[in-house]
């Protein structure tokens, strides 16, 4: 147990400009080396941005909506979270080695970090993207009870390390801006979480679509019914409870906690709000990008 002591709650390492797990970055020639395969999909978001959603979604949607299926293992085991390797407990890398292909990959790295044979490869991407407000209280609140982060200190010193960019996988404003250009050159498809939110249907038969998928209304009727928020909190293969307490701890926050659009009203004071806005505009004025902070 001692060795395993030292794997939480350490300071975070840059790789490149970007801040990661200590872990990643000792690793990081693993990930970097990582071979694609052509018919890889590859889930990307910055965190707390429905990363869980959508591979729950996009697992269901290759099994034709088997549930059941579904449940053969954890969301991290059926979708490979490919940078994260923790020393003793998980290697993203070499689960993906030993997946049958067609595999779903999960990652949260920046364009310019993600490994080059995605690229060449012409691999298929979805990203997903959520609004900066909603993702920074769900990050502080994640902080807290996932370990692998440093100390989270207050809600106020988070807000400003996520405004920084000085939180694990760096600034949510380069990461969301530069995947939006990327989608120019690459076959990407970049959805919005309060697009989910507001209508799944419409954004299940985008990704159908993108992946060149049929499916009749009952089999699209039932993805929808176990990628609901309520249907995944409960589901132990969806919501991360199989996790040991020391790597998570959900009595502190559940992994599944709101899963709302506009949770940041319940958490920004007004003085914190202005600021942000403020910031959020210098941020964000050259990208086409448009987010709302609400349904």
């Amino acid at each position: 147990m001692d060795k395993k002591l030292g794997i939480f709650r350490r300071e975070l390492v840059d790789v490149q400009g970007v801040p990661l797990f200590w872990s990643i970055a000792e690793q990081w020639s693993q990930v970097e080396s990582f071979e694609a395969r052509p018919d890889d999909l590859l889930i990307s978001t910055y965190p707390k941005s429905g990363t869980t959603w959508i591979s729950e979604i996009l697992d269901l949607i290759y099994n034709n909506g088997d549930a059941e299926k579904c449940k053969r293992d954890a969301i991290y085991k059926r979708v490979p979270f490919m940078e994260l390797i923790i020393p003793g407990l998980s290697n993203g890398i070499e689960l993906l080695k030993n997946m049958p292909s067609p595999r779903l990959v999960k990652t949260h790295l920046p364009v310019q970090l993600l490994p080059s044979s995605f690229w060449k490869n012409d691999c298929k991407m979805v990203y997903v993207a959520r609004n900066a407000k909603d993702v920074a209280v769900s990050y502080y609140y994640f902080y807290q009870m996932a370990k692998m982060h440093p100390e989270p200190g207050t809600w106020e010193e988070v807000l400003d390390k996520f405004m920084s960019g000085q939180v694990v996988f760096g600034s949510w404003y380069n990461h969301v801006k530069s995947w939006w250009e990327k989608r120019k050159d690459f076959r990407i498809l970049y959805l919005f979480y309060e697009d989910m939110k507001e209508d799944p249907r419409c954004e299940i038969k985008k990704i159908l679509e993108f992946l060149e998928k049929d499916m009749p209304d009952e089999i699209v009727n039932k993805i929808l019914y176990h990628s609901s928020f309520n249907v995944m909190k409960e589901n132990p293969s969806a919501n991360y409870t199989t996790m040991k307490k020391e790597q998570m701890d959900h009595s502190v926050s559940p992994f599944m906690r709101k899963g709302i659009s506009g949770d940041w009203k319940n958490q920004f004071t007004v003085a914190q709000y202005e600021k942000f806005e403020e910031d959020y505009v210098k941020k964000m004025k050259e990208s086409t990008l448009k987010f709302r902070s609400e349904i």
